[in-house]
């Protein structure tokens, strides 16, 4: 086969990223399952593993990447450092027409770029394939446990930011052994979600079914899992039906109010469409039975599942409070009759070496197989937005949001 320079390239989005699609062991098994590939890494100083790192293990740390044949990275590119008749892969976040993203696809376009995104990568049931939901989740929820410990002054988390790794945080999880005897209740059911009961697991917390956790009380802090089927109810009053509320999310109701009176912690990890209802209103928040104080939204869909993600928060700074009363926003424990709101929107930024590892085992195992050989399955294609300065067929729908002069040849 014919020789493939792969690049990996300098994170450059603003906040800056500090994963990468491969870590330096990685690379070197790249090199080895396709003797064809080079991999070749562009040289960074905010990388959570370092050039050295790389340059130990043999792989070639160079600052200019423009002689790659294809460019990876994690976060999207900035416009400016797009080198043009490239392949790259990369999260673009162009596929619901984000605003924000609009002049990123255009200069791809233009530029005449192929461009692979992650998020477009699926196996023949249409499931992703590669994905940082588990470490949004994983850090989520321990955030969750960390700004609930702050909030009622029970013990004092490291920020997992802060840890150098997952060992490292799951150092401190003695400490939520000081939690009293609340009811932590978990939505989702996908990767995110599992990542979420990973930590609670592994914290010692004990998992109960739905039944008791709505009508028993506990000696010990406990969780619940909840699916759509838990907290959704058909409009019409028929049969639940999950196939049917994925498609058709507008004809289903919210029945989380059931679960407002005997929660004090809430994860939020569930997949939630615009057309899809609410958990609750902003008007339930000011019920005398409203017992959530906290809520960690791993999912942080703002003005979304959960109505008190007003905005989402970063890293080093990651709760506000919600105040029932006015409505309005607040900064993070400032009352205790408010509500406090985790809502970071880059979670598994916080333990990059973890998350970074995992996703390179997925590309390898999943991605680079089609990437790097045939791809009879079309995997790659299916994920492939443009190429030769135009919208593959299956996102034509995109052709208002880059405009008529980008595609036309017309600039």
């Amino acid at each position: 086969m014919p020789p493939i320079r792969l690049g990996l390239i300098r994170e450059g989005k603003v906040p800056v990223d500090r994963r990468v699609p491969l870590t330096p062991k990685k690379c070197v098994e790249v090199q080895h399952t396709w003797p064809h590939v080079k991999v070749v890494v562009q040289s960074s100083d905010i990388r959570s593993y370092d050039d050295q790192e790389y340059r130990d293990l043999g792989i070639e740390v160079q600052a200019d990447v423009s002689d790659c044949d294809i460019l990876m990275g994690v976060k999207e590119v900035p416009v400016a450092q797009l080198i043009p008749h490239k392949t790259y892969l990369f999260f673009s976040h162009t596929v619901k027409k984000q605003p924000a993203n609009r002049e990123l696809l255009r200069q791809v376009l233009q530029k005449d770029i192929t461009l692979i995104d992650y998020e477009m990568l699926t196996n023949a049931e249409a499931e992703r394939i590669v994905a940082f939901g588990r470490w949004a989740g994983i850090v989520g929820a321990y955030n969750g446990l960390l700004t609930y410990g702050r909030k009622h002054g029970l013990y004092q988390l490291k920020p997992a930011y802060q840890c150098t790794d997952l060992g490292d945080m799951q150092e401190e999880y003695f400490k939520v052994k000081r939690l009293p005897p609340i009811k932590i209740a978990v939505t989702g059911s996908g990767r995110v979600a599992k990542g979420a009961l990973e930590v609670l697991d592994c914290m010692g917390i004990r998992r109960v079914s739905v039944y008791d956790y709505l009508y028993h009380d506990f000696a010990e802090p406990v969780y619940t899992q909840l699916r759509s089927s838990d907290y959704n109810a058909r409009l019409d009053g028929r049969v639940w039906d999950t196939p049917d509320f994925h498609r058709n999310p507008q004809e289903y109701k919210s029945t989380f109010d059931k679960f407002l009176p005997v929660t004090d912690l809430l994860i939020a990890c569930a997949y939630w469409h615009p057309t899809a209802p609410r958990l609750f209103s902003e008007d339930d928040t000011r019920r005398p039975d409203f017992r959530i104080n906290t809520i960690a939204d791993v999912t942080c869909d703002v003005d979304g599942s959960i109505p008190v993600t007003k905005r989402s928060t970063s890293i080093p700074d990651p709760a506000f409070d919600y105040n029932p009363t006015t409505g309005e926003l607040e900064a993070a424990y400032s009352r205790p009759g408010n509500i406090t709101v985790m809502a970071v929107d880059n979670l598994p930024c916080e333990l990059p070496r973890n998350a970074s590892r995992d996703f390179g085992r997925q590309l390898i195992d999943n991605v680079f197989p089609h990437l790097f050989g045939p791809d009879p399955d079309k995997v790659v294609e299916r994920a492939t937005i443009a190429a030769h300065g135009q919208l593959a067929p299956r996102f034509e729908y995109l052709h208002d949001y880059v405009g008529e002069d980008v595609l036309t040849g017309v600039h």
